[in-house]
């Protein structure tokens, strides 16, 4: 059966923001159960890997519910957080500390047509978002084109596990554990079983290291947490 929240066409990103608007309240709840917590680990991976100095500007793209940036602020950069789902920028905001209100503000645009001029930033973030664009190549494209010469690019997201069986196991926990998330808190089973149907029309970590090598990156690296159910891929501009 078709999930409803995905489609590989022209509706792709209508979809995936009706997603967005429906699991914004409990997002980092969901998080939290179905990774076991372990997310918050995945994340501060990204963040030793980012290395990012102060007064530096980053951009955090598919910024979410702002835990990517908060951290960013927090080490000292100046930080913007991008989102096209108006529900999550929302729950972000909420969550931000007045502290945080200097160096850290919140745009709402298409990760595909970012509203940057060229080479406008020292580091480029997106975590759990580049396998929901309706193109992750012209997503990376957009993220090249606003990073700095010399800048640092990270992507963290779901992986495709090069063993078998590891991989066999990790899909039948996305396809059957991590649906009833949905199911319990949304009364809608598609809210969650959207992850692995979005997975395997997503080319992983390795065709990701390759996109940016045929883009000019260069020390493009790939970091494999949990076998490689999640990865981390960095290349510098």
């Amino acid at each position: 059966m078709a999930n409803k929240f995905f489609d590989t066409g022209e509706l792709r990103a209508r979809k995936v923001n009706d997603l967005f608007s429906t699991i914004a309240p409990r997002y980092d709840l969901i998080n939290d159960l179905q990774s076991f917590g372990l997310h918050r680990f995945w994340k501060r991976a990204l963040l030793r890997r980012a290395r990012v100095q102060p007064f530096e500007r980053a951009l955090d793209l598919c910024c979410g519910t702002g835990d990517i940036a908060f951290a960013l602020e927090n080490a000292g950069g100046q930080i913007v957080g991008l989102d096209f789902s108006a529900p999550m920028l929302l729950v972000a905001q909420r969550r931000q500390p007045e502290t945080h209100r200097r160096k850290l503000c919140w745009v709402r645009a298409d990760a595909l047509k970012l509203p940057f001029p060229d080479e406008k930033f020292d580091i480029v973030t997106i975590s759990y978002g580049l396998r929901n664009l309706a193109s992750w190549e012209q997503g990376l494209w957009e993220i090249r084109r606003v990073a700095k010469v010399g800048g640092r690019v990270l992507v963290l997201d779901f992986g495709q596990p090069e063993n078998l069986a590891w991989r066999a196991l990790y899909f039948t926990y996305l396809q059957v554990v991590v649906p009833l998330f949905g199911k319990v808190f949304f009364a809608d089973a598609d809210t969650h079983s959207y992850i692995l149907e979005s997975l395997k029309h997503y080319p992983g970590q390795n065709a990701v290291a390759n996109k940016m090598k045929d883009l000019g990156f260069t020390e493009t690296k790939i970091f494999n947490l949990l076998g490689g159910m999640m990865s981390i891929n960095l290349g510098i501009k």
